[in-house]
C-alpha cells in the first residue's frame, strides 16, 4: 500500500498496522519464543522466533521497502548481518574491500574469515581501477564501505557494481553512515546492502541492531535461510525499537546533516585543524560524486587535529555537549578517536596505508542546537 508513496509516509507507515485484534497504531511487540500449531504441519504464518516473528517481520517489510529491496531481515547487530552476508561466500573465495573500512568488519575479514578459508584484497576502493585490478579468477564478491569509516571516501557505486556485474560477483554495500534517506545503492546496481539498525536507522542510542536487504529473491532466499540456520536474528523488543526510531528517520536525518555541513565548515580553516573530512564540502575530492549517488551529505564529520594524539586526547577530553564514545548516528552529538577506539582492531600499518593518524577524530553529528555545537567545539580546540 505504501510502497509507491514518498520516504517519510514510508517510513511512519509501512509494516506499522498489524494488529487487527484491537487496532493497535502501533506496533504490538510478540515477546513469545514459540507459537502454538493449529494441527499437525498447520501454523498462523510462525512457528518459532528464531525462524520467524510477526513484530520482527514487521521492521523487515519497513527495511525492504526503504531500500527498495525483495526481502530484509533483521539481525541481532550489524555484526551479525555481515558475519551472516559472509555465508554466501565458501573456502577458497576472493573478497575484495576498501582498504578503509570499519575497524571491526577488517577484524572480522583478516582474524576470523581468513581462518574459514575466505581470501580477502583491501584496496583504495574510491578508485574503481583498482577494484578492477584486484579481481582474480577465484573472486566472488566485493565489499563496498560508502562513506568509509572514519574518513568518509566515497565509493563510486554504479560503476563499481558494474565492474561486478562483467565478472559474476556479488556486491555488498554498508549503508550504515546515510541510510535510506540519503542513499539507496540496490537503485545504483549493488545486490545486497546491509545497515547497523543501531545508528541512524533506530537513532537513539538504545539498541543495537543490523539488517540485511536483498535486490532479488534468489540472494533474498539465501539471506533468509543463513540468518534462520545461524540464528542470527534480532530479538522482538529490539525490532520494536528499530521500528519505532525509523518513523523519525525523514526527520532527524535532514537535522545532523544541517549540524554537520555547519561543524565541517567551522572546522574547515580553523588554525588547530590540519584537515576536514565530509563530503558536503566543495572541496572535498569526491564532491562531485556525492552530489551523483546522494541525496544528502550526511552527518558524520572526520577532522585531523593538529598536534597528534597528544592533542587530540586533551581536545576530545574539553568537551561538554559531545560525549566521548564509540558508536554514532543517535540524537546526541557523539566524538571518538579511531585509532584506539572503533579502528583500535585495525593493525597500525593498514591504519597508515588507510589513511587513519593518531591525529583522527571522528565526530557523529547530532541534532542538538547548531550554536551550541560550534561553541562547544570552538572552546575545546581553544583550551
Amino acid at each position: 500500500m505504501f510502497s509507491k508513496m514518498g520516504l517519510n509516509t514510508r517510513c511512519v507507515h509501512q509494516g506499522v498496522c498489524k494488529d487487527e485484534s484491537y487496532n493497535s497504531v502501533t506496533t504490538p511487540i510478540y515477546p513469545t519464543s514459540t507459537f502454538a500449531f493449529d494441527g499437525p504441519c498447520k501454523t498462523k504464518g510462525y512457528d518459532y522466533t528464531r525462524s520467524g516473528n510477526p513484530t520482527r517481520a514487521a521492521l523487515e517489510e519497513n527495511l525492504a521497502c526503504l531500500e527498495g529491496g525483495v526481502l530484509a531481515r533483521a539481525t541481532a547487530t550489524g555484526m551479525a548481518a555481515e558475519a551472516t552476508v559472509m555465508g554466501l561466500f565458501k573456502s577458497g573465495d576472493h573478497i575484495i574491500a576498501g582498504n578503509d573500512i570499519y575497524g571491526g568488519t577488517y577484524r572480522m575479514f583478516t582474524q576470523i574469515f581468513t581462518g574459514w578459508g575466505l581470501n580477502f584484497s583491501f584496496v583504495e576502493m574510491k578508485d574503481p581501477a583498482k577494484v578492477r585490478a584486484a579481481i582474480r579468477p577465484e573472486t566472488r564478491g566485493i565489499w563496498i564501505e560508502t562513506p568509509s569509516n572514519p574518513l568518509l571516501n566515497l565509493v563510486d557505486i554504479r560503476a563499481v557494481a558494474a565492474i561486478a556485474k562483467e565478472h559474476g560477483l556479488i556486491t555488498i554495500a554498508d549503508n550504515t553512515f546515510l541510510s535510506p534517506f540519503f542513499q539507496k545503492p540496490l537503485a545504483l546496481g549493488v545486490d545486497i546492502v546491509v545497515h547497523s539498525t543501531t545508528k541512524y536507522l533506530n537513532g537513539h542510542s538504545d539498541v543495537v541492531g543490523g539488517a540485511i536487504i536483498a535486490g532479488s529473491k534468489e540472494l533474498g532466499d539465501r539471506v533468509a535461510y543463513l540468518t534462520n540456520g545461524l540464528g542470527a536474528a534480532c530479538s522482538p523488543f529490539d525490532a520494536w525499537l528499530v521500528l519505532r526510531g525509523i518513523k523519525t528517520l525523514g526527520v532527524r536525518m535532514p537535522a545532523h546533516e544541517r549540524n554537520a555541513i555547519a561543524v565541517a565548515e567551522f572546522l574547515t580553516g580553523h588554525p588547530a585543524v590540519e584537515r576536514v573530512y565530509y563530503p558536503g564540502l566543495k572541496t572535498h575530492p569526491q564532491h562531485e560524486l556525492a552530489k551523483t549517488q546522494m541525496s544528502g551529505f550526511g552527518g558524520m564529520v572526520s577532522f585531523d587535529i593538529k598536534g597528534g594524539q597528544e592533542r587530540a586526547f586533551h581536545f576530545v577530553q574539553q568537551l561538554n555537549i559531545f560525549t566521548l564514545a564509540e558508536s554514532l548516528g543517535g540524537v546526541e552529538s557523539l566524538i571518538e578517536h579511531p585509532a584506539t577506539m572503533s579502528h583500535a582492531s585495525m593493525p597500525a600499518e593498514a591504519r597508515k596505508e588507510a589513511g587513519i593518524t593518531d591525529a583522527n577524530i571522528r565526530c557523529s553529528v547530532g541534532i542538538e542546537d547548531t550554536a551550541d555545537l560550534i561553541a562547544d567545539l570552538d572552546q575545546a580546540l581553544k583550551s
